[in-house]
């Protein structure tokens, strides 16, 4: 009987961590060629539809309020690089469903606002993905800014 438990329980795990290896980069790679093409409706068709999206400023509940968001954020900038890297060293989260996988990593992100003044801002990420079908979505996203170092002092 436990050795049936503990053979259960490593196969769940080896599920989570193909799970994990198979949505890693698509999940990211999209979300990087969106926000790169500006498209808010891409962004949010990534998520599901009663998602939790944690930004600096607080929460966003639904798939609705993540796409209005990232449309505002958008309409202030003209171009950009948005790139996403996953943690090498992180484990996913086993849940024993190998349709739920967490996940982290961090952000970057540089681009010229309207006026033309030149951007550069990075972070971490932390996110939670479900399987819907055949399909991977986010269900619960969280990020945060990296605050610029300070400017080296200057000598006299």
């Amino acid at each position: 009987m436990q050795t049936r438990l503990v053979v259960t329980l490593f196969s769940s795990l080896a599920l989570c961590y193909s799970a994990h290896a198979q949505i890693k980069d698509p999940l990211a790679g999209k979300y990087d060629a969106a926000a790169n093409s500006g498209d808010a409706a891409a962004i949010a068709a990534l998520f599901t539809e009663d998602a939790v999206f944690v930004t600096p400023a607080g929460p966003l509940h639904g798939r609705e309020a993540i796409q209005k968001q990232h449309a505002e954020w958008y309409a202030g900038s003209r171009t950009r690089n948005h790139v996403s890297k996953g943690d090498a060293n992180a484990t996913p989260i086993a849940t024993l469903d190998p349709k739920i996988v967490a996940l982290n990593g961090e952000w970057a992100e540089t681009g010229q606002s309207k006026d033309g003044t030149p951007y550069q801002i990075k972070g971490y990420w932390s996110a939670i993905d479900v399987q819907e079908g055949d399909v991977w979505k986010i269900r619960w996203l969280t990020y945060n800014e990296t605050p610029a170092p300070p400017a080296p002092a200057q000598t006299k």
